[in-house]
């Protein structure tokens, strides 16, 4: 395992520590490309705005956990959004919700691997994933998304490519980063 990838599973091992009970998962898949680790809501917001979401536009959320970045873009934004999941038990917690609030002609959780999704149709795309699986998932976000399209990752920086934005924003017990890139300008 490169030393990179060691000290983003440290980072992540320390804020998994940090969640409240239950919120932990017990089995782990393989596949993942990042432990469940919920964004805070005032995070949600700032990565929303610094995203530029607005009515017209197709939010992915890759690594959508709970929903609450699908949701929050489709009620406070005007956005259609769509979350990719790869825990069948998340994904579907997190429609029941979205079913729950009326909002499935506009917001759906995919239960699949966020590599094997086809981005074409995102004008934005956020994340919170480490940082080698923003290495690993840069190639298919510069092979699926089209010029413009806005990449928002939580507090993970995408390698090799330049942030359009970056802000510091003060959570509950520490600082989020948020780094903005658009599709063509990185």
């Amino acid at each position: 395992m490169a030393a990179s990838r060691k000290g983003s599973w440290l980072v992540v091992l320390i804020l998994t520590a940090a969640l409240p009970a239950g919120a932990q998962k017990e089995t782990y898949d393989s596949r993942s490309m990042a432990p469940y680790v919920p964004t805070p809501i005032n995070v949600v917001h700032r990565m929303l705005i610094l995203g530029g979401v607005k009515s017209g536009d197709i939010v992915y959320d890759l690594g959508s956990g709970d929903g609450r970045i699908v949701i929050t873009a489709v009620q406070e934004y005007g956005a259609k959004a769509v979350g990719v999941e790869l825990d069948s038990d998340l994904a579907e917690r997190a429609n029941a919700r979205i079913r729950e609030l009326n909002l499935s002609d506009r917001a759906n959780i995919m239960h699949a691997h966020l590599m094997e999704v086809d981005l074409s149709t995102a004008s934005v795309v956020t994340l919170y994933l480490l940082s080698s699986s923003n290495m690993e998932l840069r190639p298919k976000l510069e092979r699926d998304l089209k010029p413009g399209a806005r990449v928002v990752s939580h507090d993970f920086q995408i390698m090799g490519w330049t942030p359009v934005k970056t802000e510091t924003v003060k959570g509950d017990t520490r600082q989020h980063t948020i780094f903005v890139y658009e599709i063509g300008k990185h």
